[in-house]
Parts: C-alpha cells; sequence; structure tokens
C-alpha cells in the first residue's frame, strides 16, 4: 500500500511478541504492537482501547550501485492509530506520515517533503491458535489520495493482508503475513496500476518481562505491465516496555538484492489508552 510498508500500515509494520496464544485479540495485559516489524500482529487492541503507535525512519540506498547517485529518506512520525469497536476482535486504523526524500548525484542535491497518502485499515480477528493451527486475522486495507503533489499517488488502492502466528513457547513466537496490494508505476496519479504480492515471515524472543527482540525476512512481488521486480528485505530489532502501556523499540535491515532499499534504520514508540474498568 505505502512506498515504505517497513514504516507506516502497509509499509507495514508488527510487534509479533505475546500475540499468538490464546484468543486472538488483545486483552489488559502485555501490550501487542504492529511496529517495529514488517509483519503485522494477529491479535487486535481490544475493544474500547485506542493506541498510538509512531516513529521514525532513515533510509538510504545508491541506485546506480556508484558513488555518484544516491536517495536518502526521513520518515518522521509514521503514526498509526488503532481503535478497538464493536467487540474484541475489530479494529478500525488511520495512519499518516510526512515524508522527506532527498536525492544526490554529480554533486548536486535536491529534497521534497510532503505527506503520504492517508491510510485506512480494518483489522478483523479470525481466531485463536490452537496446536498447530495458527492465531488468524485478515486486514483490509486501503490508502486514499489524499497526500502531498509528489507522494500521492492520485487514486484509491486497496489491499488486503492475511496475519497468522505460532506461539512455540512462552518465549519464542513465530508469525507471518501474505498481502496483495493494488499499486501504481510512479506518484501523482496518471500511471499505470498493477499488483504488489508481499510475503513475511518472522521469529520473535521474549527476553524477561519487559524485553524482546526478532529477526525477519519480508519481499515485495510488483506485477508490473513490463514483468514481475522483486525486491527481498532481512531486517531485526529491539522493543523494551516501560509499562504494560509503554514500548519503545530500535530496528535496522538492508535489502537483499538490487531492487530492493540499500539501508533502513528507525525507532518508535507505541502508547495504550485501555478502556476504563468497569
Amino acid at each position: 500500500m505505502n512506498r515504505r510498508r517497513w514504516n507506516v500500515p502497509a509499509l507495514a509494520v508488527g510487534s509479533i511478541f505475546a500475540m499468538a496464544a490464546g484468543p486472538a485479540h488483545a486483552q489488559r495485559g502485555p501490550l501487542v504492537a504492529d511496529r517495529p516489524d514488517f509483519t503485522e500482529a494477529a491479535a487486535t487492541v481490544g475493544r474500547g482501547v485506542f493506541q498510538l503507535e509512531f516513529g521514525y525512519t532513515y533510509e538510504y540506498d545508491r541506485p546506480e550501485g556508484g558513488d555518484d547517485g544516491k536517495t536518502w529518506t526521513h520518515s518522521i512520525g509514521e503514526a498509526l492509530l488503532r481503535v478497538g469497536v464493536l467487540s474484541e476482535a475489530v479494529e478500525l486504523r488511520l495512519g499518516l506520515s510526512p515524508v522527506s526524500v532527498g536525492a544526490g548525484a554529480d554533486g548536486r542535491s535536491f529534497t521534497e517533503t510532503g505527506m503520504e497518502d492517508v491510510y485506512l485499515g480494518i483489522k478483523l480477528a479470525l481466531a485463536g491458535q490452537e496446536g498447530l493451527r495458527p492465531a488468524l486475522a485478515i486486514l483490509p486495507q486501503m490508502t486514499v489520495p489524499t497526500g502531498s503533489e509528489a507522494f500521492t499517488s492520485g487514486r484509491t488502492l486497496p489491499g488486503v493482508n492475511v496475519i497468522y502466528g505460532w506461539d512455540v513457547t512462552e518465549d519464542v513466537t513465530l508469525a507471518g503475513s501474505t498481502q496483495m496490494n493494488r499499486a501504481v508505476t510512479g506518484s501523482r496519479g496518471g500511471e499505470e496500476e498493477y499488483a504488489e504480492w508481499a510475503q513475511s515471515a518472522v521469529a520473535g524472543f521474549s527476553v524477561g518481562a519487559r524485553a524482546g527482540f526478532y529477526a525477519e525476512w519480508f519481499a515485495f512481488f510488483h506485477a508490473e505491465p513490463d514483468g514481475t521486480r522483486a525486491e527481498h528485505y532481512a531486517n531485526g530489532g529491539f522493543t523494551w516496555s516501560f509499562s504494560d502501556d509503554l514500548q519503545w523499540d530500535v530496528r535496522a535491515g538492508a535489502g537483499l538484492n538490487a531492487s530492493a532499499t540499500g539501508f533502513f534504520a528507525g525507532t518508535g514508540l507505541v502508547v495504550r489508552f485501555p478502556r476504563a474498568s468497569s
């Protein structure tokens, strides 16, 4: 959905710690976030809960592979608001992302700053883990053309994300996601649409009551009009819970093939506002 899906909800970014065991929705207790990794959590935040996830990501790439051509991106904010509504298994999602993109070559550089298109989604928790059957959720999602001229697609782009995960032990979790989103060959509108597939696999490890880390692979497969192009990435990160309702994260990753962005790193916070006790 989003040009940098490891930043903003499509990008997509999710924590798998405390995700899969028991019901496929979150209760008061361990905070379950959709950052910092690419894979979303199969859990929802729970009815009446507001959760705000935000952060910063830096990307760097040399598209031509040499010393003259380079691009860099600062994504500041990456705000994702998650709200539990109707039942424990339904979550509404709103994402906003200011961004600044720069490029340089032959001793010259330029920077473009603005807003990307608004992201909207509804996460539906379908089932909890039972034996080998994973916790399962589905996430219909879309971006709507509200962004700055340099970053908008100029049209509504729908998609869907299927998320699944397993608690292997109390401290080890496995998860993955399979997405199909509509995309365009560039920004500013007017380009051809195509199907973009994304696949991920992640392992998460808890260390004591507050710390966790993960290792992940994810990839995009762009079914563009002139042929399919693949991007493969590896990344890892660390989370620290200051309390049940406040989590800090840091992450870094790199592209694994020539089509992928060279390097990215970021940090962020998750704040949960639980429903009042009855």
